[in-house]
């Protein structure tokens, strides 16, 4: 053991420091076209992958001076690892429409179009072409929810935009009920993704949560019981990642809005996915839009951008146009502002809504593909796919769900392409695709790993064969 200690002190000393490595002109090159600091980290890094390797002893003495030879060369790799971005395209295979963890709605190419056009150079974010003076950022998408939100018959609603639904949330609970009451069902006390609690968010408004009814049963008589001179708001909060289901209750939503106007109390609902378009046209049910809320006559509706609206991440606050004043008039409400991005984003996919080009928008257009369309995709793939070694590829028919909060217990019929190896279990199989390029995200049933192109644009259907080629026969992908 000694020896072998000692052999490894010797190895260690034969290695060049770092300044050295600095010194190599293979290694100069590469610094001229990448800078000091990321070399500098790039050579502290191969180096210490050389250390760890003599520790395990997989480097013997004869080989270290071959090692050493090629750190230039492992330093190159290493620039190349630290220049990659860590964000990066996927392919969703999951069948998750508004997959949250992959970004929610892909932005459609108009928004996309229009984030290029805006971002590169100077635009008019807040700037009245007309008047020659200051305006404000929201103007450029308000008069497209005005439009959009018409059929509401309610002339008076006014829209303001910030960053995320949360910070929606907050904001008409700041707003309007600062050190009074908010009344909200114990059934609907949610968490949802990143641990945003609806509790939390109250205490951080500064409002005081009034808790009422069971969290299975709430009738409209305990918001009548609860309310008192410290009321200030009426709270309903959309169920956006779970169902109750059995010895339920929950008043109707009339029944809410005609409460809060006999006793003059704003009601606002936490809406969550926002939807612009009818989603019983695409076979989702008890799923209410943005407009069945404004129709019912509730007073202010928050929602999110980058759900079932198809847009980039942004909060918006649709209702009563004096409300919608007070809570821009507070005074962190620049704070919570959306930047020229999403704007120009939002303004896009309002305007692809006004043209009622539905699948220009990629999550509406992937929620009103058919299964067939789907079945059809999938077996040309397999069929391109069949001589492939050691792979059993078949069709299946599945579900694919929307995702993001919206619409928990409606699914939509699909077809999966069903993958097993004779070599590679699943978990092994979902690990080789995710370490393609670009990585491919799909899910394990049974042992067998699914994909649902139903996610998965048309176009990246020929990247999904050259991946799978790459993984089970690299000859092949040559």
């Amino acid at each position: 053991m000694a020896s072998r200690t000692s052999q490894q002190s010797e190895l260690y000393r034969r290695l060049p420091s770092v300044d050295e490595l600095l010194r190599d002109e293979t290694v100069l090159a590469i610094q001229a076209r990448n800078g000091h600091a990321v070399v500098l980290e790039a050579a502290r890094k191969a180096l210490e992958t050389l250390r760890t390797e003599i520790a395990a002893g997989t480097v013997r003495e004869t080989d270290l001076d071959v090692h050493i030879a090629n750190l230039s060369e492992a330093i190159g790799r290493q620039v190349q690892r630290l220049l990659e971005p860590s964000l990066r395209a996927v392919i969703n295979a999951t069948g998750v429409i508004l997959h949250t963890n992959l970004g929610r709605a892909p932005l459609s190419n108009f928004a996309l179009e229009a984030i290029q056009k805006t971002a590169g150079g100077y635009s008019n974010l807040e700037f009245d072409l007309a008047a020659g003076s200051r305006g404000k950022r929201d103007s450029h998408v308000e008069r497209l929810f005005r439009q959009l939100l018409e059929p509401a018959q309610a002339a008076d609603v006014s829209t303001i935009v910030v960053n995320n639904n949360a910070a929606a949330v907050w904001l008409a609970l700041n707003s309007l009920a600062a050190g009074g009451e908010v009344i909200v069902s114990r059934g609907e006390l949610v968490e949802i993704g990143g641990s945003f609690r609806i509790p939390d968010v109250m205490v951080q408004s500064n409002g005081v949560l009034k808790e009422v009814g069971t969290t299975n049963r709430t009738r409209i008589a305990d918001y009548e019981r609860a309310i008192n001179e410290k009321t200030r708001l009426l709270l309903r909060v959309h169920r956006s990642n779970f169902q109750i289901m059995g010895f339920t209750e929950q008043p109707a939503l009339d029944e809410l809005v005609a409460l809060a106007r006999s006793k003059s109390i704003p009601l606002v609902e936490d809406l969550g996915s926002g939807a612009l378009f009818d989603l019983n046209s695409v076979g989702v049910q008890q799923e209410s839009g943005v407009l069945d809320s404004l129709r019912a006559g509730v007073d202010v509706v928050t929602y999110s951008g980058d759900k079932l609206l198809g847009g980039p991440q942004a909060g918006m606050l649709s209702g009563r146009r004096d409300l919608i004043a007070r809570m821009r008039s507070n005074s962190l409400f620049r704070a919570l502002r959306a930047d020229k991005l999403v704007c120009a984003a939002l303004e896009a996919t309002l305007l692809t809504y006004l043209r009622g080009d539905f699948d220009a928008i990629p999550a509406l257009r992937m929620l009103r593909q058919t299964k067939d369309n789907i079945r059809e995709r999938a077996a040309s793939l397999v069929n391109k796919l069949s001589e492939l070694p050691l792979v059993k590829l078949e069709l299946c028919d599945g579900d694919s769900v929307i995702g993001g909060g919206a619409a928990p217990s409606s699914v939509l019929p699909t077809c999966l392409l069903a993958m097993t190896h004779q070599k590679m279990g699943a978990d092994m199989l979902l690990a080789s695709l995710r370490s393609s390029h670009p990585p491919i995200i799909a899910r394990v049933e049974n042992e067998r790993v699914l994909l649902d192109l139903r996610t998965v644009f048309p176009e990246q259907d020929a990247l999904l064969e050259q991946a799978c080629r790459q993984i089970f026969d690299p000859r092949s992908a040559r």
